[in-house]
């Protein structure tokens, strides 16, 4: 890979951890280490072809198009939580997964059964991905923290609420709605 290459895959790096958080790569290999996956099935149930996924891995590609493709995205990584939580079994994760292949999309903020706890209430991190993908649908993460930075000194709260859900990882901020909970 020459000079070239290797700044746009840094450059293409960047705008994925700024739109998802963290470079899709370490985010699709997550989801393969934790739902027992390899890239093909990941393809499938995501509704990419192979090479489209192993761009967006490599930083060859930096953005998926496809609304619907980054809500399954979400979907999986719920379910890949509820796994590691032993909340859902291998067998049931399965059966999700097929659900989630098959699913169409739709908006942002839906509320289907697989994101609900017990009482039929969202989960605490669902809410959580669905304010991070409507802060992240209509800005970067470092315009997101340029204006809490502004908002700082009159609206320190808001300014905080921005940081931790708009610029930051997903387990930060629940772990920061947690905290504040008590």
């Amino acid at each position: 890979m020459d000079a070239a290459q290797q700044e746009a895959t840094a450059r293409a790096r960047e705008l994925q951890r700024n739109w998802y958080g963290e470079p899709l790569g370490a985010l699709f290999r997550k989801l393969i280490d934790d739902l027992g996956l390899n890239q093909a099935r990941l393809a499938g149930v995501l509704g990419l072809s192979a090479p489209m996924l192993s761009q967006l891995m490599s930083g060859q590609r930096a953005k998926i198009g496809n609304p619907a493709v980054v809500q399954r995205v979400q979907l999986l990584q719920e379910l890949s939580g509820q796994v590691a939580d032993g909340s859902v079994s291998a067998a049931e994760a399965t059966e999700r997964m097929e659900e989630i292949k098959r699913s169409q999309g739709g908006s942002v903020l839906s509320n289907t059964t697989h994101t609900t706890n017990g009482s039929g209430a969202p989960t605490v991190r669902r809410v959580v991905r669905e304010i991070q993908s409507l802060l992240r649908s209509v800005a970067a993460a470092g315009d997101i923290i340029e204006a809490a930075d502004s908002l700082a000194p009159s609206h320190p709260e808001l300014a905080e609420f921005l940081r931790v859900y708009g610029a930051g990882r997903t387990s930060d901020a629940v772990a920061h709605y947690q905290s504040h909970q008590n």
